[in-house]
């Protein structure tokens, strides 16, 4: 199995915590050189110096807010002007509030759309030439298993996730003829500062202690147990080596086996 990534270099967003910085962490252990993409400066230098350096990788960073599209794009047309070749990117940025989808504003939505699916897709349409010269792609999407089956109070997040998985179909068939990948992870339950947040929303608003709350969680997971986020990074780190050459296009749940659906 050739999991080498030595020689390529991936540009990972929404990596200084959480699934984000996992993912980036595994991917810089197979050898890549990785650039963490987040909007505060002092988390990004602190997550660079735990990021795997034994195979000769050089890491670096770039900082732009998600919720302000422009600043992406800017950041990425500044960088990509210095001429390094990009062949990995990981599109991962923090979920919309959560709340009953009638309760959400017309603003909840337009940050989410732009925050996840524009920001997305201006880092795709500026990386894909370099992806198309090396002959070698890796686009992986870090969205919800709320693509397959929507979760309860989660409104805004389950319509834009949505909308992000058909956008990655779609470009998965545009893109696959030059040897570019496209694929969808989907995390589960997965101890991170979202998932703390969620769960101490939902104890506010139940009057349950969180205790409780992730009991009940933890018997709705066949495996018995929340997923760590080093389970989620391998799995990315995974789709971006060359073995993974032949699936594009998919969906693939990171989640104990919690999904009922197939």
């Amino acid at each position: 199995m050739n999991l080498d990534l030595k020689g390529k270099t991936a540009i990972v967003c929404g990596s200084t915590q959480g699934l984000g910085f996992e993912s980036a962490r595994e991917i810089a252990a197979l050898g890549a050189n990785v650039i963490l993409f987040s909007r505060n400066e002092e988390k990004l230098k602190t997550a660079l110096t735990r990021l795997d350096t034994s195979k000769g990788q050089k890491h670096s960073y770039l900082i732009a807010d998600f919720n302000y599209p422009e600043q992406v794009k800017e950041a990425i047309e500044a960088f990509l002007q210095k001429g390094t070749s990009v062949q990995i990117l990981v599109n991962n940025s923090g979920g919309p509030k959560g709340g009953p989808l009638l309760e959400a504003t017309e603003s909840e939505f337009i940050e989410a759309i732009q925050r996840h699916l524009l920001c997305s897709h201006i880092l795709v349409k500026s990386l894909i030439p370099s992806m198309k010269a090396s002959g070698f792609g890796r686009i992986i999407n870090i969205i919800s298993t709320s693509v397959k089956q929507p979760i309860a109070g989660l409104g805004v997040s389950n319509t834009t996730r949505g909308a992000m998985a058909s956008w990655s179909k779609t470009l998965a068939t545009e893109v696959g003829p030059f040897g570019i990948t496209v694929n969808n992870v989907l995390p589960g339950y997965t101890r991170t500062a979202r998932y703390d947040q969620l769960m101490h929303a939902s104890s506010l608003k139940t009057g349950k202690p969180v205790e409780e709350l992730e009991k009940a969680m933890i018997e709705s997971i066949p495996l018995r147990r929340v997923g760590d986020a080093a389970d989620f990074g391998a799995v990315v780190a995974f789709l971006c080596s060359p073995s993974a050459g032949y699936i594009s296009g998919t969906n693939i749940p990171v989640d104990g086996g919690r999904l009922l659906c197939l």
